[in-house]
């Protein structure tokens, strides 16, 4: 791929992903940014949009956190600023289309695109991140100093997390089309070279309590919605009386505890509740429902660019839903949801109670048919 300097997208992960950074000359030729500034500037203001200006006057930094209205940001004449907009793929399809050749990697690891635009010498200070990132330069010229972070304590009191020490082995120039990988834990610091815009693709990193909570709930969810009767009651008949009334009973603590390792003894279920976790949209998400009756017709279905459908070996999830699948309908899904689109001579493929369930999909937004 030209995208990764030659590199197959195999050999990109067997020899950069999470373990060093790879920076591409001309991975993307003739780039251009996906929006206008002023449209970016226009989404910044957008109350559904989560976007950032920093700004830096000598050593001290100020952060101010959107909605930010045009009136808001700084003259395009005064140095040292950045805005930050993040989740531009959800609000522009071109800007959504840019993710595609980076589907080498999970859809359940991605995030989103952000884009920045920074007047001469903006940027957000040297700083480290947990998850992968690439960096695509879409206009006008920014220098990266990178290097690895031995010391990662933070400048006191500053707004931002601003590294305290920082050691750049590397310094790198890039222009339109350049394209900078860095994985989790490498320090690095982004200062415009006059006006630019740069392009962050991001990858999610669930942290291990954060998974954790997210498919209890999950799980407690199903439990609540089993349609059986709970299974037998607790009994203590012929328990003795006793001499400390508020001291728990064993047999009750084995009881609860027969009863949560049932809950989570079927690994499909704990499958589930991942994918159904990892399929949940962005925060601020909206989408636009008809509430007409919605027949399919000879078309191709497409996701919306808000969507995230995912799959495993038992279930297909969108936006949050699970939908068990096997056979005909499975392979049609899946398909949908690798390719983001399916053929209408696949969708003429699905079952009837399926193709209900799209009908009812085709009526929330989540997807539309061409």
């Amino acid at each position: 791929m030209a995208l990764l300097g030659g590199l197959s997208p195999a050999q990109f992960m067997r020899r950069h992903w999470q373990r060093k950074p790879l920076l591409v000359r001309a991975a993307w030729p003739r780039i251009a940014p996906p929006l206008t500034r002023g449209r970016l500037f226009a989404l910044a203001g957008d109350d559904d949009v989560e976007s950032r200006l920093v700004v830096r006057s000598g050593g001290r930094w100020a952060v101010r956190h959107g909605p930010l209205p045009r009136r808001s940001l700084p003259p395009l004449r005064q140095p040292g600023w950045t805005l930050l907009v993040q989740g531009v793929d959800l609000h522009d399809d071109v800007a959504h289309r840019m993710l595609r050749p980076f589907r080498f990697v999970p859809d359940a690891r991605l995030d989103d695109l952000m884009i920045s635009y920074a007047s001469d010498g903006g940027g957000v200070g040297p700083h480290v991140d947990a998850y992968d990132v690439f960096l695509l330069q879409l206009h006008g010229t920014r220098r990266w100093r990178v290097g690895r972070v031995s010391d990662d304590r933070f400048v006191e009191g500053a707004p931002l997390k601003l590294l305290r020490r920082f050691e750049p082995r590397h310094d790198w120039l890039l222009e339109p089309g350049d394209l900078l990988y860095l994985p989790p834990g490498w320090g690095h610091d982004g200062i415009a070279v006059g006006e630019c815009m740069t392009a962050s693709v991001g990858f999610r990193v669930p942290r291990r309590a954060e998974l954790a909570q997210a498919m209890l709930l999950s799980v407690a969810d199903a439990v609540a919605e089993a349609h059986d009767d709970g299974g037998a009651p607790y009994a203590d008949r012929g328990a003795a009386a006793t001499l400390a009334p508020a001291r728990i009973p064993a047999a009750l603590q084995a009881f609860a505890r027969g009863a949560w390792t049932k809950a989570v003894r079927d690994p499909r279920a704990l499958r589930r509740a991942l994918g159904q976790w990892l399929s949940e949209p962005k925060p601020r998400v909206w989408f636009e429902t008809d509430p007409r009756p919605h027949k399919l017709a000879a078309g191709t279905l497409v996701l919306d660019r808000r969507s995230r459908m995912l799959y495993d070996a038992d279930h297909v999830y969108l936006n949050g839903e699970a939908l068990p699948a096997s056979g005909r309908d499975a392979q049609c899904l899946r398909r949908l949801a690798d390719e983001r689109s399916l053929p209408s001579a696949e969708v003429r493929r699905l079952s009837r109670g399926t193709r209900t369930i799209v009908e009812q999909w085709l009526r929330s937004g989540w997807m539309h048919e061409q």
